[in-house]
């Protein structure tokens, strides 16, 4: 007995002696790991990352942009029982231990004493978890853990408990992308937080631990398992009843994937404002929780991108069928879902569905769509461009719905491409636009970026350098064939695109008919350096248009964009706007971090002086340069004004008004008798515009105005091969406009400006262009400046150009 006290004695005092050496190098590595232990209170500060969210003027989503799925919630939003299935499969005794709990560790110290396992369950609290997530690496190793574990215990002291559990429920990975509790339960089933069933928190609780291979979409039955183990903690834990597990227990995996779907289709702004922001923020731009609301309206950008892609559409039916998109060797007896798996490698573009011809039965094509389900195509649905299209199993085709019947017709990608811009004349605010037939097919953004020819609907922009150099639309120039030779020796013969010529006519009807000749010699009269100094307050860089007289048809290279902005300048009455598409930026506190100022027209405001009737204090080489002028500002900078909810800067003067008025009642005769006559079927009196074509039909274009917007749209190849015989602007263009414009306007009343002071009226000869009193026969109602009648009404009516002789020579 006594030699038992003895050895007993003696093992308490070796024991003792262990825990003193154990307490003292636990203090020592303290003493060297606490100094270098990261400040915990910023984790109340800390911002966890969130996508950039952008939406239309309106709220309606277009794109998150960001690697992660997340929406941090406050631990006061998460309901009990989501609680309840982290704490009981994580950490059951969270609310009990002090940051690390020591049995946990006691039993993975014997595991590793006891077996062979390298790795082996490290009884890991939640917030030993969250000091990892935050500040560790994953690293397995003792130091690692040693830190972990001061770290964790310095978080219990200088956070609570309800701090510590929200970090880890808004940080944890739950695969797929989605990060926090709440970007999981959106993710997995479509749900918000509290209408999780229990049999859903348990699943989503289970997730964590093994978030890539245990979700329930990559491996269900292991999520079943885990899920069922979760209930079965809460139960062991008093946290439910046995009743309740069993109910939860009964309920299937129901768990699939659930992207936030944009609720309008804007890729390309969307990427136009990720750029944007991370120019101004950094790259973190994407990560930050930005929310950005553009100028877009849903509406109108819906209608956009419809035109344009039942546009390109029709198009294509206007030429020939290419054949199927890929040809598969399909087995007799292959299943559904194999075939499902093969249809995915053609997803949908432009909203054109990907089908697989499985056969033809009673006359009919049968087809499979990625839904796995099947349609008949009857035969009416298969013709194209008038014959009829043979079809073979394994063929993989595009389906559209037919606009008419409804029902699924032929349809194929297109090889054109098209953009539309449509902005606010009185702002620049870009209500819609769009890029091209599909993001997901080419993601250049032609709406912005591609350099094309403008064509004839260029010609605005001359004659407005015309009207200020004297000329009207009742002045006369001769449309013949004429030949321009250089000093060097070079000859260029410019044509009509009729082909034919109709003699001396009025630069209206020029216009109307959109004569070239005419524009030629019209620039040729006013001289290439004038006009092009003139066209720059338009917005045109000098470098971007030709210095010669080849500009008159429009064969600079300018965006769709640039040509939209331009046009607003007739319809605003003269002024100059800035394109802009984002309206304020917040952040994810909710501040607004960013509020647009753009300038406007505001001709009611206060800044803004009454026109000055024509009458001019500085009038140079046909620019304005008086106290109202452009010139106002040598700074450029905009001038501001007083207005009923604050300042507003005001645009500045771009051209006469008088100048944009009579070039915008040229182009509502485009509309109602010209070239762009197909626009009449919107019923509008306001609405104005001109086609534009460039040679071999490489472009075609249609810009113009109506209501309270201005839109340009353009067809082209992006190859710049030709779109095919016959694809003017008036065919290839215009239709898409017009879908878009009907949309756009439903409901905006007409805008019809008066003509503004300084404008008179008279009648003219409609051959002769000679003034002639009211109700002559053939006498036409036309408009011009009140300096311009009384020198025609003094010294007659003779404006013929006179070409150089060094430039110019006319075969007539």
């Amino acid at each position: 007995m006594a030699r038992f006290l003895r050895l007993l004695k003696r093992a308490l005092i070796v024991l003792a002696s262990l825990g003193v050496l154990g307490l003292l190098a636990i203090g020592v590595l303290y003493w060297l790991i606490s100094p270098r232990l990261p400040d915990v209170q910023e984790l109340r500060n800390v911002e966890l990352q969130v996508p950039l969210s952008i939406y239309t003027r309106d709220g309606k989503l277009i794109a998150l942009i960001g690697e992660t799925r997340r929406s941090p919630v406050r631990i006061e939003e998460v309901p009990l029982r989501v609680r309840q299935a982290f704490i009981a499969i994580e950490d059951a005794r969270f609310y009990d231990h002090p940051g690390v709990d020591w049995r946990g560790i006691t039993r993975a110290v014997w595991l590793l004493a006891t077996t062979d396992d390298r790795r082996v369950p490290g009884g890991s609290t939640i917030t030993q978890q969250v000091a990892r997530q935050f500040y560790l690496s994953s690293e397995y190793s003792y130091t690692r853990k040693l830190t972990e574990i001061f770290l964790a215990l310095k978080m219990e002291r200088e956070l609570s408990k309800d701090e510590i559990l929200e970090l880890y429920l808004n940080k944890s990975f739950f695969g797929n992308r989605a990060y926090g509790i709440a970007a999981a339960a959106e993710y997995y089933y479509g749900k918000s937080l509290d209408e999780l069933s229990l049999a859903e928190a348990a699943t989503l609780a289970s997730i964590p631990k093994f978030p890539s291979s245990g979700n329930p979409i990559v491996n269900p039955e292991r999520a079943l398992v885990r899920r069922n183990y979760v209930l079965q903690r809460m139960r062991e834990e008093g946290m439910i009843t046995e009743a309740e597990e069993q109910a939860a227990r009964a309920e299937p995996v129901n768990a699939s994937p659930h992207e936030p779907e944009p609720e309008v289709e804007a890729p390309y702004v969307a990427e136009m404002v990720r750029v944007e922001m991370e120019q101004r923020y950094g790259a973190e731009a994407t990560t930050s929780g930005l929310r950005v609301y553009t100028t877009l309206l849903a509406d109108h950008q819906a209608a956009a991108t419809r035109a344009v892609q039942q546009g390109l559409v029709e198009y294509d039916r206007r030429h020939a069928w290419r054949g199927p998109e890929a040809q598969l060797s399909l087995a007799e007896d292959e299943p559904v879902e194999a075939l499902r798996r093969r249809l995915r490698d053609h997803p949908s573009r432009g909203g054109l569905a990907a089908g697989l011809v499985l056969g033809e039965a009673g006359g009919r094509t049968r087809v499979m769509l990625v839904t796995g389900s099947t349609i008949e195509l009857e035969p009416a649905a298969l013709r194209w461009a008038g014959r009829q299209v043979p079809l073979k199993r394994g063929d993989v085709i595009r389906l559209q719905v037919d606009p008419e019947s409804g029902k699924p017709r032929l349809a194929q990608i297109p090889e054109a491409q098209a953009a539309l811009v449509s902005m606010q004349p009185e702002d620049g605010a870009i209500r819609a636009l769009v890029g091209g037939f599909s993001y997901g097919l080419n993601k250049f953004n032609r709406a912005t970026q591609a350099q094309r020819l403008p064509g004839s609907s260029f010609k605005p922009f001359v004659y407005a350098a015309a009207f200020e150099r004297g000329f009207s639309p009742a002045s006369i120039v001769l449309d013949a064939p004429v030949v321009f030779r250089d000093r060097a020796g070079n000859v260029w013969r410019p044509q009509n695109d009729a082909g034919n010529f109709a003699g001396p006519m009025r630069l209206r009807e020029a216009m109307v008919q959109s004569r070239n000749l005419v524009s030629v010699r019209l620039l040729d009269a006013i001289g290439v350096d004038f006009a092009s100094r003139y066209i720059t307050r338009f917005g045109f860089s000098q470098e971007s248009l030709p210095p010669n007289l080849s500009m008159s048809l429009g064969t600079s290279s300018l965006t769709p964009l640039s040509i939209a902005r331009g046009y607003t300048v007739f319809s605003n009455g003269g002024y100059l706007v800035e394109p802009w598409f984002i309206e304020k930026v917040v952040d994810r506190r909710g501040t607004v971090v960013f509020q647009a100022d753009p300038v406007r027209v505001c001709r009611g405001c206060q800044g803004r002086q009454p026109e000055s009737g024509g009458e001019r204090s500085t009038l140079v080489d046909g620019f304005d340069f008086s106290d109202t002028g452009p010139a106002a500002r040598p700074d450029g900078q905009a001038e501001s004004a007083p207005a009923g909810d604050g300042p507003v800067r005001l645009a500045p003067r771009a051209i006469d008004e008088r100048t944009a008025w009579l070039v915008r009642s040229l182009l509502l005769d485009v509309v109602n008798r010209g070239t762009g006559v197909q626009a009449r079927a919107l019923g509008r009196p306001d609405v104005g515009g001109k086609t534009g074509s460039t040679n071999e039909h490489r472009d075609a274009w249609f810009s113009g105005f109506g209501g309270d917007l201005v839109t340009t749209v353009w067809v082209g190849r992006d190859d710049f091969s030709t779109l095919g015989r016959g694809e003017y602007g008036g065919r290839a263009a215009l239709p898409i406009w017009i879908d878009y414009m009907r949309a756009a306007l439903e409901g905006v009343p007409p805008h019809e400006p008066p003509p503004p002071p300084g404008v008179v009226s008279a009648w003219v000869d409609a051959v002769s262009g000679r003034l002639v009193p009211e109700g002559t026969p053939g006498a036409v109602r036309d408009w011009f400046k009140r300096e311009d009648y009384e020198r025609i009404a003094t010294s007659g009516f003779d404006l013929e150009p006179v070409l150089s002789d060094e430039e110019a020579f006319d075969i007539f």
